[in-house]
């Protein structure tokens, strides 16, 4: 058994490996989970989420390590979470970010780490809302959550950052999908990444053409800003940077900052509820009323909507 109150106050501490074992109790659903939680519940609620999506290729990578850089000059702690998609064999990430942002390993003030979807769709690991706790509770002023690529309808970074980044590149195909109902209508910031190749205007002005056609702004309604960058050589990062603070000014001006933290608990809350009560349901697999109800079905004499109100009338009442 671990001892969570030491482990949470050396997380509080900025130790890595404590903040490494934390997560790793979350990514294994680990019994004593419950107990970290309530451990962390009174430390967060301080960090700025900030989720970066887009296509494979477009370089999220590269600027997510730019976006480190800036935050690591203006004094920030800084936690990324950056999601892979899983080995069909181990399970495991297929891709390391860490490898990728080597420059940031030796920064004491820098936490990384990569997780594995574990065949979650939305693009990002289903344990990714409890591990941005962890990184939270223990002291990162930013957390930026990378995940992997995603395609239109993979859009649940959407519901789990407080800011959502989209990135494209020029020459990707990306400006067709700007028509397109799905990832390109999740942004409070779009950043044209690679702008040094052709296209780049293009690519910007048929975003801005998007943005136009989308839903009636009122005058203080937030309008998404474009931003062109080169995050390879660092051009352009600065900008990210503020395009992000003037969001985050303007959430907590207008209340959203907090409306999209309580639904972002909310979708918590019930995404656990629902996990234990498919786990009630799997334990009745072999229980002789949830057979009884298939051979009901199967003879005739009930429907599978009357066996399954049966079946959740049992569940909730203890049967």
């Amino acid at each position: 058994m671990v001892d969570v109150p030491t482990l949470v106050e050396q997380a509080r501490a900025g130790r890595p490996r404590a903040v490494a074992r934390l997560i790793s109790l979350v990514e294994g659903a680990s019994p004593q989970l419950r107990e970290v939680m309530a451990a962390l519940a009174p430390l967060t609620g301080n960090a700025y989420v900030v989720g970066l999506t887009g296509s494979p290729g477009v370089g999220k990578s590269t600027s997510t390590s730019a976006l480190v850089s800036a935050y690591r000059r203006a004094g920030k702690r800084v936690g990324v979470l950056a999601v892979d998609p899983s080995s069909p064999f181990s399970g495991g990430a297929l891709l390391g970010d860490r490898v990728r942002m080597s420059e940031h390993a030796s920064d004491p003030g820098v936490y990384i780490r990569s997780m594995a979807t574990r065949g979650h769709l939305g693009g990002l690991a289903w344990s990714a809302p409890q591990a941005i706790r962890v990184l939270d509770a223990a002291g990162c002023d930013v957390i930026l959550v990378e995940t992997v690529g995603v395609g239109q309808s993979e859009v649940e970074i959407a519901s789990q950052a407080d800011t959502s980044v989209v990135l494209l590149a020029p020459g990707m195909g990306d400006g067709i999908q700007a028509a397109k109902a799905g990832i390109l209508e999740i942004g409070d910031v779009y950043v044209v990444n690679k702008a040094d190749r052709d296209g780049a205007d293009a690519t910007a002005r048929e975003l801005n053409h998007m943005l136009g056609l989308g839903e009636s702004r009122g005058p203080g309604d937030w309008r998404p800003p474009i931003v062109k960058t080169v995050a390879a050589r660092g051009e352009g990062i600065d900008e990210v940077v503020e395009a992000l603070e003037k969001h985050r000014a303007w959430m907590e001006e207008h209340g959203v900052l907090a409306e999209r933290r309580a639904a972002r608990a909310a979708r918590e809350v019930e995404t656990i509820a629902v996990t234990r009560l498919r786990e009630r349901i799997g334990d009745l697999h072999g229980d002789r009323h949830l057979g009884a109800l298939a051979e009901r079905i199967v003879a005739g004499g009930l429907d599978p909507y009357a066996a399954a109100d049966e079946l959740v009338a049992g569940l909730t009442s203890g049967a």
